[in-house]
């Protein structure tokens, strides 16, 4: 395709997307991103008119705690502004092995098996980039966070999607999985707990997952992020339970478990001939993670876990909250959640798509949700709210939804 001057005029150009590459033109916005956007027109066009309830974005709502803040300011203040090593500070990467020891015994070398992300976004798209070629598969669970599906699109790979069964709350099938690896298969993403459905893996699922997936000489892409906010037992440690580790490539981030969204500090690791080209990958695109927040992540390790426990206390007694809430409203329904902070409610019950539903929530009644279908091909009829909100404030959300479906539908 000719790359036209800007000083073409318009006919010469040809149209817009003429001028673009088809990896990003397969991109669409993401369903989230696209009902904030949405809200935020509405709240600008009616002022104090309306007073929206959030539940769309997975953010906690807590403060960063202050001695992780403190560790930042004092780095910097110190001078601890420049470059570190690619890979992250070596106290860092020290910090996160120790850290993966001993919660799941799982022994990795710090400098060989371990680097410093921006935040598991990055993670996951460095993996990608490092193990799929063009034309090749990535096994998507759905409902699923859509990163996975567009990152493997702009790695020019082919995104399969498989849809956890609805009727059964979403739990996890492994047979589904394996029965869609195949000879082309380059990845299998597992989350666990899953955003948006809250639901965790047991152990022998991941052994058959990661089993399939290594005689195809496929990785596994274990994202943990949430792994921390589990809130009845906590998910093994993929990497940690099965025979095969060296298929098994692990991603994390403090942006969840440790309120540290926007200090976008996460980390990868897995067998070092991968990891080293990951590293590399991660140097043409962001160099290294800014350098006092590494700071801050040692330190939110390391330093009073306090902090931490009450947030994640403070989100289960939400989360019982919320289910109890939606159990008792008519017409809806939900699967329990067993970690992250999402409610995935069903309201296939209302008239029309997952979309449409959300928005005469949002423009009838207040009330900013995900809708299910921008989680890929099992999230349809279904909403995703997000409890990481004050008790009020998903009192007030929840009453809302209830008084449109029994404006809809009545009660029963």
């Amino acid at each position: 395709m000719n790359r036209s001057s800007a000083s073409q005029s318009d006919t010469e150009r040809g149209t817009e997307s003429d001028r673009l590459s088809d990896r990003v033109r397969e991109i669409e916005p993401q369903g989230i991103r696209v009902m904030f956007e949405l809200a935020a027109e509405y709240e600008r066009e009616h002022g104090d008119e309306v007073d929206l309830v959030h539940l769309e974005f997975g953010e906690p709502d807590f403060d960063t705690p202050e001695h992780v803040v403190d560790a930042a300011f004092e780095a910097a203040r110190d001078g601890a502004t420049r470059y570190t090593s690619n890979a992250g500070l070596p106290a860092l990467r020290e910090a996160i092995a120790e850290t993966l020891s001993a919660d799941g015994d799982l022994t990795v070398d710090p400098e060989s098996e371990l680097v410093v992300t921006n935040g598991g976004v990055e993670a996951l798209h460095l993996a990608i980039q490092t193990v799929v070629d063009p034309g090749e598969e990535v096994v998507v669970p759905t409902p699923a966070w859509p990163n996975p599906i567009s990152q493997t699109k702009l790695a020019d790979g082919v995104p399969v999607e498989v849809p956890m069964p609805a009727e059964e709350g979403f739990e996890p099938d492994p047979e589904r999985i394996v029965d869609a690896i195949g000879q082309n298969t380059a990845a299998v993403t597992l989350t666990s707990p899953s955003n948006p459905t809250g639901r965790a893996y047991a152990a022998d699922a991941v052994e058959r997952v990661v089993e399939a997936a290594a005689e195809h000489d496929a990785y596994v892409l274990a994202d943990e992020v949430y792994r921390q906010l589990t809130y009845d037992e906590i998910p093994p440690r993929v990497a940690s339970v099965v025979d095969r580790d060296e298929w098994v490539l692990s991603i994390d981030s403090f942006s969840k478990a440790y309120a540290m969204t926007g200090w976008r500090v996460g980390w990868l690791s897995g067998p070092e001939d991968v990891v080293a080209q990951i590293a590399k990958i991660h140097e043409s695109t962001t160099s290294c993670v800014n350098t006092p927040a590494q700071y801050a992540a040692i330190e939110a390790l390391t330093g009073p876990q306090e902090p931490f426990r009450e947030m994640i206390a403070a989100f289960r007694s939400r989360r019982d909250y919320v289910v109890d809430r939606l159990e008792s409203t008519p017409h809806v329904s939900v699967a329990r959640p067993e970690g992250a902070f999402y409610a995935f409610v069903d309201v296939s019950a209302l008239e029309g798509s997952s979309v449409d539903v959300a928005k005469r929530l949002l423009y009838e009644q207040g009330v900013v949700t995900a809708p299910g279908a921008a989680f890929g091909d099992g999230g349809e009829g279904h909403l995703r709210l997000s409890f990481a909100n004050d008790r009020d404030r998903l009192e007030l959300g929840l009453d809302r939804l209830e008084e449109l479906v029994r404006t809809e539908l009545g009660a029963e």
